[in-house]
């Protein structure tokens, strides 16, 4: 076996938290830090184009292509499931969507016993790291490493929608990242002058020349090594080489919420009786290893209008196909520079609430199912999701290993709350739509389709348009009951050295995108990793 040497910290998965902490922890030179990702460099240029998530999303350079089992509630139908696989991870091919959550998220997760996890805990955290556009705010910084700017068009039919959501009650708001998002406005995200800023981007390309910093593609982790309870390296595939790698001071899992619960399963830590179907020894029984995930599953509705241009019919000209590669490689402007959302709405399915627990991403385009051409009359989409579900799936190693794809069965709309949220989700679209500032576009709905009325068909209706929109968290949760993995710093309940730092972390899943998110877990793990060192 290739042995690829000894240091302070091995960071697996060089995605959105590990590009944060490879940045952090080399900070100090006399830490050496060692930076592990499974896929390429991020050189693809579809990655840095807004539109290229179209190229990268379902591509095997970027994306581990995963897909769900069946799913009941989603009548029989497995999704694709994409994570990525690229310097950068998920910040590489996701909608770019700058989005922290309520600031009730933190409190619930310092209430379940997690202290430092409040919002006023963790405020601090997303503003290190963020570089606004407005400048310093209370609620904003500018000197931090992450460009999150306005976005550069704009779409008569979304501001139609705002006007619409605004006369059904929602307030119209310019930022959605204040501690309440309820609101309808156009999304932040994270890009410079019409180019993607992924994490690695903004954390680990500018420190990429540290001495003490090494970063490894093609590095596939395998088997955590393990030495009386302690996390000594890793065993893994380096450009098709097994190799070993030793870790002095500690192993870091930034590999995301579906390969970091996998690689603690395939290491003999989770639980015994999935360890013991699949073959492998129980180094240390953790029952709730790959439990607990969490998603938001989008409902997309779609509505043909009238009167206005969208994205539907400029992609069917090359004329106009002509002018859009124009205004991006001139002036980085256009449909191009587009994030997959533009829109956003955050409103509640029942005004009893305290907060929105739906969430709209909005679309000047529309087609039968994602991945499909876009449909030749005009048209817009308004997928929605329910922010706090209450169902739980799981992630499982499908093979000795952890070669196999994972198992990853989200287990959608299991419980009655949720069923009902989705429901009133799609009146709520309706009643939106319905409003008279949209009237002028005479909008008709396409689907699931007018024709749709009962609660019943409603529920069948959406099993058959409902899909993920790429929010995967809660496999390795934060917490001290019999299920958390790991506790509120981040340490892996019985293993000594071994640390989970990413979305796979969250007890509750966030309401709203959960890249920004990640990036303050990322954030919060340094100061815990920096703070116990210098301790010792």
């Amino acid at each position: 076996m290739q042995s690829l040497g000894t240091y302070d910290y091995v960071i697996v998965g060089a995605g959105t938290a590990g590009c944060v902490l490879a940045n952090r922890l080399s900070k100090d030179p006399n830490n050496s830090v060692l930076l592990l990702e499974a896929g390429g460099k991020d050189n693809y240029h579809w990655i840095h184009i807004p539109v290229g998530y179209l190229y990268t999303i379902n591509n095997p350079r970027t994306d581990w292509c995963f897909s769900t089992v069946k799913e009941k509630g989603l009548n029989g139908r497995s999704l694709s499931y994409p994570r990525g696989k690229v310097l950068g991870g998920c910040s590489s091919i996701n909608g770019m969507i700058y989005m922290r959550g309520q600031a009730r998220d933190y409190d619930q997760w310092r209430q379940m016993g997690n202290t430092g996890w409040a919002w006023d805990d963790v405020l601090p955290l997303f503003k290190r790291g963020e570089n606004y556009h407005r400048g310093n705010s209370e609620f904003h910084s500018e000197g931090g490493e992450l460009r999150v700017e306005e976005q550069r068009l704009s779409w008569p039919i979304l501001d139609r929608f705002q006007e619409a959501a605004a006369e059904a009650g929602i307030p119209i708001t310019t930022d959605f990242n204040r501690g309440n998002n309820e609101g309808v406005g156009y999304f932040e995200v994270t890009q410079k002058k019409g180019v993607r800023f992924s994490a690695a981007r903004a954390f680990l390309h500018p420190v990429k020349s540290r001495k003490n910093l090494t970063v490894l593609t093609r590095a596939q982790a395998r088997k955590i090594i393990l030495e009386n309870k302690t996390a000594k390296g890793l065993v893994l595939d380096h450009n098709g080489v097994r190799s070993e790698v030793k870790a002095r001071k500690e192993l870091i899992l930034s590999a995301g919420a579906v390969a970091s619960p996998v690689l603690l399963q395939s290491s003999g830590i989770g639980g015994g009786d999935l360890l013991a179907r699949h073959g492998v020894e129980v180094q240390h029984e953790l029952a709730g290893v790959g439990e607990n995930l969490q998603d938001h599953l989008q409902i997309r509705t779609v509505f043909q209008v009238s009167g206005t241009k969208t994205l539907n019919e400029m992609s069917h000209s090359l004329l106009s196909k002509a002018a859009m590669a124009v205004d991006y490689t001139l002036f980085r402007k256009g449909p191009l520079s587009m994030a997959p959302s533009q829109l956003g709405c955050f409103a509640k399915s029942n005004p009893g609430l305290e907060t929105p627990d739906l969430e709209y991403h909005v679309q000047p385009l529309s087609t039968d199912k994602l991945g499909d051409p876009l449909h030749k009359f005009s048209g817009f989409t308004a997928s929605v999701c329910n922010l706090r579900p209450e169902s739980r799936g799981y992630v499982h190693l499908n093979d000795p290993n952890g070669e196999a794809m994972p198992k990853i069965a989200p287990n959608y709309l299991s419980t009655e709350g949720d069923r009902q949220v989705a429901i009133d989700a799609i009146k709520l679209t309706r009643k939106i739509c319905a409003s008279p500032a949209l009237s002028v576009h005479s909008p008709r709905e396409y689907l699931p389709g007018s024709h749709v009325v009962s609660d019943e068909d409603i529920l069948k209706a959406v099993g058959d348009i409902g899909t993920t929109i790429f929010h995967p968290v809660g496999t390795c949760k934060m917490g001290s009951d019999a299920m958390a993995v790991v506790d509120e710093e981040l340490r892996v309940h019985g293993i000594a050295g071994l640390r989970v730092a990413d979305a796979s972390i969250m007890p509750t899943i966030t309401s709203g995108n959960t890249n920004a998110p990640t990036i303050m877990i990322a954030e919060k793990a340094s100061d815990l990793i920096l703070g116990e060192s210098r301790s010792l």
